[in-house]
């Protein structure tokens, strides 16, 4: 692209466009998508898959980091649909997984760190992927040589301190394979090793402070799908946040959106 990516968080309609775009039209909605327009509430992931949707233009040059088999587990159409409208989508992780992504135009298999981009790239995208980093400040070294001036790079993460990840960092790595599949229905082969090095806000700033990149945009993304999977405990979830927001509380388990963009 001749022009920087310009960045726009996602707006109550384009929100509700990606919840269409994700589950159908109202009239077809199992109960899970169905109590959460109910709550008026959006997950995580649709934040996240709004943002990039909004990002990926024509003419996209796109590196999505640690992609695994998927770019949006659970959103193929989107997948597709940004997949063909990018111009350049390279899928980097050293997982054999990645031989099974359908969406990506190339496949690399290597880490971010060892990856030289050669600064080809507008869009670096990281989902679900910082907390497994054991080197962060390599990581962010490698965004930086990936992305050209103007570059933008999405970190979308969970919270360092919530609930779920202090639990994950006391579960050997057996139990969590069993309780992810309880929780989720995720196979042992997706689920890695944690470090939870680059999970708050001031780690992130600090790291891409450090490779001159600014925060251009940063959302705490409230997170009520610990048990998505069964109707009256997801609920409560959602009436929990209800009330702490109407209190005024944060609700404890939460995601982090970061979007840094380079010099």
């Amino acid at each position: 692209m001749n022009h920087p990516l310009l960045v726009r968080l996602p707006d109550a309609a384009a929100l509700a466009q990606m919840f269409t775009i994700r589950y159908g039209a109202s009239g077809r909605l199992g109960w899970g998508p169905r109590l959460r327009a109910e709550y008026g509430y959006f997950t995580p992931d649709d934040y996240y898959e709004a943002l990039v949707a909004g990002l990926v233009a024509p003419g996209v040059q796109w590196l999505d980091i640690g992609c695994g088999r998927e770019l949006f587990p659970n959103n193929q159409g989107l997948a597709q649909t940004l997949s063909q409208r990018c111009a350049r989508l390279v899928g980097l992780d050293p997982d054999p997984t990645l031989d099974e992504n359908p969406w990506v135009h190339e496949k690399v298999h290597a880490g971010i760190d060892a990856f030289d981009g050669g600064q080809q790239f507008d869009l670096v995208t990281m989902r679900m992927v910082a907390e497994h980093i054991e080197d962060p400040e390599r990581c962010v070294a490698g965004i930086a040589r990936a992305l050209r001036p103007g570059g933008v790079a999405v970190v979308f993460t969970v919270f360092s301190w919530s609930p779920m990840p202090i639990l994950t960092r006391l579960a050997p790595m057996g139990l969590r394979h069993v309780v992810k599949s309880w929780l989720w229905g995720t196979q042992p082969k997706d689920t890695f090793p944690t470090c939870f090095r680059m999970n708050t806000r001031g780690a992130l700033h600090r790291l891409f402070a450090g490779v001159s990149m600014r925060e251009e945009a940063f959302e705490r993304l409230d997170d009520c799908r610990t048990f998505a999977r069964f109707r009256g405990l997801n609920e409560l979830e959602l009436r929990v946040r209800s009330l702490c927001r109407a209190v005024g509380l944060p609700y404890p388990e939460h995601c982090l959106l970061g979007i840094y963009r380079k010099g």
